[in-house]
């Protein structure tokens, strides 16, 4: 089967150190592993290359990246199973096919290659085309939506948090004057309105004036940092004792979230003073990295994707004796 040219041109980031931390963990047989953001498969690949008696589960909410990376996996036969979900469904996603536990979990976040490469997806600043940036086209609401229809003070507020964007005061006010008259449909459209509202002196040195006002849009359209939150948790349980997840992040608040619930795990829990440490206030997460990882200056020269990537890993040590708010036992 002829494979897919977006899938070859696709450069997973970080992948060698990525399978140096989970592989170990997955050398067993029957074990299984979670690519929990499949995109076109290229770490999923890789790790069932590392893992031969090992099966990945692949997650992914974007159809046509499953289409892809199921076409890519299939000489593995029924050690890939692909399925249409968003991460944080991850608990439902393991009962549907009778798994409790697994051995290893992968997380790469952020927009993939393969969305920012297709201008009709919305994503890129780089062309025109429509406002979408759904990563499931299938269901939700678009980026055209929200302009539409959220208020100024909350287009705000997600400039500023989600962009970090210093005229997101300016951008915001520009995207309310001008919705009143005519619709805000196309990245083209926004491009223009946001380079009419961040000064020019800024905009000679300070890289696209559009990077930060897409990158809010998207994480509000895609609900990204709840989703990580509630799907970090999650992985976290599921992980067999000596079980290992692994952290891409390409997102301050993204990383943020991912270093509080390690350091939560690989933290005592007994109250100051206490005596003897007993075994349920003892940590349950044992830190593979040291911080947070970047990406070597080679590999950001050759991958641009990788220079703002941050990677974290962590091991189970011990194991939870209580079900969890995600229903699943650990």
């Amino acid at each position: 089967m002829m494979t897919d040219p977006r899938a070859e041109r696709h450069v997973p980031v970080l992948l060698e150190r990525c399978i140096e931390l989970l592989a170990p963990a997955a050398a067993h047989e029957g074990a299984v592993i979670v690519d929990g953001t499949l995109g076109l498969g290229g770490h999923s690949e890789a790790l069932l290359r590392a893992c031969p008696a090992a099966r990945v589960i692949g997650i992914d909410r974007d159809p046509e990246a499953l289409r892809l990376a199921a076409e890519r996996l299939s000489s593995v036969g029924d050690r890939f199973v692909g399925v249409h979900a968003v991460y944080d469904q991850l608990p439902d996603v393991l009962r549907g096919l009778g798994i409790t536990t697994v051995d290893a979990v992968l997380f790469d976040l952020g927009v993939s290659s393969m969305q920012i490469d297709e201008p009709e997806r919305g994503f890129s600043y780089m062309a025109d085309a429509p406002l979408d940036m759904r990563m499931d086209q299938t269901s939700g609401r678009s980026a055209a939506e929200v302009l539409a229809e959220y208020p100024v003070a909350e287009l705000e507020r997600i400039l500023r948090v989600y962009g970090e964007e210093r005229f997101a005061r300016r951008i915001a006010e520009r995207i309310g004057k001008q919705r009143a008259t005519t619709p805000i449909e196309t990245t083209g459209q926004l491009v223009d309105l946001i380079r009419g509202a961040v000064p020019a002196k800024v905009q000679r040195t300070g890289g696209h004036p559009a990077k930060r006002t897409f990158q809010a849009l998207r994480i509000e359209v895609n609900d990204e940092l709840g989703a990580w939150e509630r799907a970090c948790a999650a992985a976290i349980d599921v992980l067999a004792v000596g079980g290992r997840i692994a952290v891409l992040s390409y997102h301050s608040l993204e990383d943020r979230i991912t270093k509080r619930a390690f350091a939560a795990g690989a933290t005592s829990s007994a109250p100051a003073g206490l005596p003897v440490e007993l075994p349920e206030h003892q940590p349950y997460l044992r830190l593979l990295t040291r911080g947070a990882e970047e990406a070597s200056a080679s590999e950001q020269l050759d991958n641009s994707r990788s220079t703002s990537v941050r990677l974290r890993a962590a091991e189970r040590i011990r194991d939870h004796r209580h079900t969890t708010s995600t229903g699943v036992s650990r």
